[in-house]
């Protein structure tokens, strides 16, 4: 089995040369952005890139590549215009990664910023409902992003991904995304083996373990509970490299596909990968 181990690489000048990029530091699967994540207009991918997409795709042999949608995109909002100009990016996002084939979309669920959490979460799952019939057949799945519970952002407590997937699952291919620094702020313990085995039985019961599809993998300048997402370099952080150890063997754990977010860029990303390969041995 290939150990699916990436980062989150550039995608300047084209979408191929992100995949080229993770072949430079040793990735076997990549996330990238398909269009400027701080920009509501997509960019349109012509045949040309899209050519030199399947061309990268085929020299790099990279898998299971991960779309991460943009950053001003909030399905839960309750303003009318941004919850408008949220779903239209959202669903221009899609359709470039069905363009792509790609494997997953990682978002994050949404903002409660003038509603309560229940009432962003059914606006949350109101806009999935409304992309059945554009994902219908395809083999791209939706991800939720776990969040760290910073400001007003929901999906930071398994629960609450859990009522999302509860509605949507019939209707729409869903999954959830586990960003370590972002559960370990939000109160989970991921620190040892037993932390991890607690966790993941939490998950299970919320969630169900089906439902676990990747990973962003990232340490974290802040404390447990903290409630503040801010990523650290493996094992430079509160959480510890012990975690990332226990990762690349849990027997739940080690097939799945990780994401690097850690600070550092691509010279951090190439020694990092490489210390998650041995220990993965």
């Amino acid at each position: 089995m290939v150990c699916l181990i990436g980062a989150h690489t550039s995608a300047a000048g084209g979408p191929h040369n992100a995949l080229y990029e993770g072949q430079s530091i040793g990735a076997t699967t990549i996330q990238l952005f398909t269009s400027n994540q701080k920009q509501w207009q997509g960019r349109a991918l012509t045949e040309e890139l899209l050519s030199q997409w399947e061309q990268a795709l085929e020299e790099t042999s990279i898998q299971k590549v991960m779309s991460h949608d943009s950053y001003l995109i909030n399905l839960g909002s309750a303003k009318p215009d941004l919850l408008k100009k949220s779903r239209h990016a959202f669903e221009e996002e899609i359709k470039r990664c069905l363009q792509l084939n790609l494997s997953f979309l990682n978002f994050h669920p949404g903002a409660a910023v003038d509603s309560t959490a229940e009432e962003c979460i059914a606006t949350i799952c109101e806009s999935l409902l409304l992309y059945e019939e554009l994902l219908a057949d395809s083999s791209l799945t939706l991800l939720l992003e776990t969040t760290a519970g910073q400001g007003t952002s929901v999906g930071w407590q398994f629960e609450q991904l859990g009522a999302i997937i509860d509605k949507v699952s019939k209707h729409i291919p869903i999954g959830v995304c586990i960003d370590t620094c972002h559960i370990f702020a939000a109160g989970y313990d991921i620190r040892t083996k037993e932390g991890w085995d607690t966790t993941l039985k939490q998950f299970d019961t919320a969630i169900g373990l089906d439902y676990l599809c990747a990973f962003h993998l990232n340490d974290s300048v802040k404390g447990l509970g903290s409630r503040v997402d801010r990523h650290a370099h493996l094992g430079e952080g509160e959480i510890g490299i012990d975690c990332f150890k226990v990762m690349m063997t849990h027997p739940k754990l080690r097939h799945l596909p990780k994401y690097l977010e850690t600070p550092g860029g691509p010279s951090y990303w190439e020694g990092e990968i490489a210390t998650l390969r041995r220990f993965a041995k």
